[in-house]
């Protein structure tokens, strides 16, 4: 089991960033693919960014250029830094980690069996 705790959401005007975080539980983090999602409201849950234990990473080409996803694995931390944000990036995020997450699967929210409880931001225009 891994237990998963987003934060560093909130409100921000457009041209604006925030990093958010993802804190796990498990000790072997390092071992798990952790990617970010988004839901806006009305909205299916989308696929933000994803890296997986051996730093490949992926971006949705929505945010490709904008967010930038890192982990430190010391701190069983995964980072997305949100840069150059848009009102259309308003959403609850949510990062999910599994440990068999093959790389051509990070995209997909059904691969992952871990969840945290999701964080809101919302951009202003």
């Amino acid at each position: 089991q891994v237990q998963l705790v987003e934060s560093g959401g909130g409100l921000v005007q457009a041209g604006g960033s925030l990093r958010l975080s993802c804190v796990a539980s498990r000790r072997t983090f390092s071992s798990y693919t952790v990617g970010w999602f988004r839901q806006a409201p009305g909205k299916e849950r989308e696929f933000v960014a994803a890296t997986s234990r051996s730093s490949s990473i992926y971006y949705a080409d929505s945010v490709k250029g904008r967010f930038t996803i890192s982990r430190d694995n010391a701190k069983n931390t995964v980072y997305l830094q949100m840069n150059s944000l848009k009102p259309e990036d308003t959403a609850v995020y949510f990062c999910a980690a599994d440990d068999v997450v093959t790389v051509p699967m990070m995209g997909r929210s059904t691969e992952y069996n871990y969840w945290g409880q999701g964080t809101q931001v919302t951009v202003s225009s």
